[in-house]
């Protein structure tokens, strides 16, 4: 771990009792499998009891906001990770991907009331996409992990406020 993720991590709130909903895009399956992997080891060092993560498998990052749509509605959790990978290709279906699902997931956490992460690299080419999944430009699968932790760390602390006056 780099002295930049422990610092990361060592700021994170207390994620014990968090429940989490993972999608995986099984296209380009090495790259988001090791995203996934990326994702679970930084959840258990946050003490994520695994009977609190949801795991579960789409086609490819089109499918990302489906599957979080699925787990939002049918599972008692506080936040969904959806992990892809879209590299350009010859032609903009990329940019079109990339535009959808965040959009999409942007949706989901307003209509859900709840954080969706957007884990899904855009890259150029594999060989970013290898350097951003457990190479040496670190894992999005772990940085999503911590994100989500801190959104709902975020998110559970607007839940004990009282309502009271904010000092005005």
């Amino acid at each position: 771990m780099s002295a930049k993720q422990q610092a990361q991590s060592s700021s994170l709130p207390e994620a014990s009792n968090v429940k989490l909903g993972i999608v995986v895009a099984e296209w380009n399956e090495p790259i988001t499998g090791s995203l996934h992997e990326g994702c679970l080891q930084t959840l258990r060092d946050q003490n994520v009891k695994d009977n609190n993560i949801e795991s579960i498998h789409v086609p490819g990052s089109f499918e990302l906001p489906a599957g979080a749509q699925f787990l939002g509605r049918n599972k008692d959790i506080d936040a969904v990770i959806c992990l892809g990978c879209v590299i350009k290709g010859e032609t903009r279906h990329d940019e079109y991907i990339n535009h959808a699902v965040a959009n999409a997931l942007m949706n989901l956490t307003r209509e859900f009331n709840m954080p969706f992460i957007f884990g899904v690299l855009t890259t150029e080419n594999e060989e970013q996409a290898k350097a951003r999944a457990g190479g040496e430009k670190g894992n999005k699968g772990a940085e999503s992990a911590e994100a989500a932790i801190k959104m709902v760390g975020l998110q559970q602390s607007f839940k004990h406020y009282s309502g009271g006056n904010l000092g005005f």
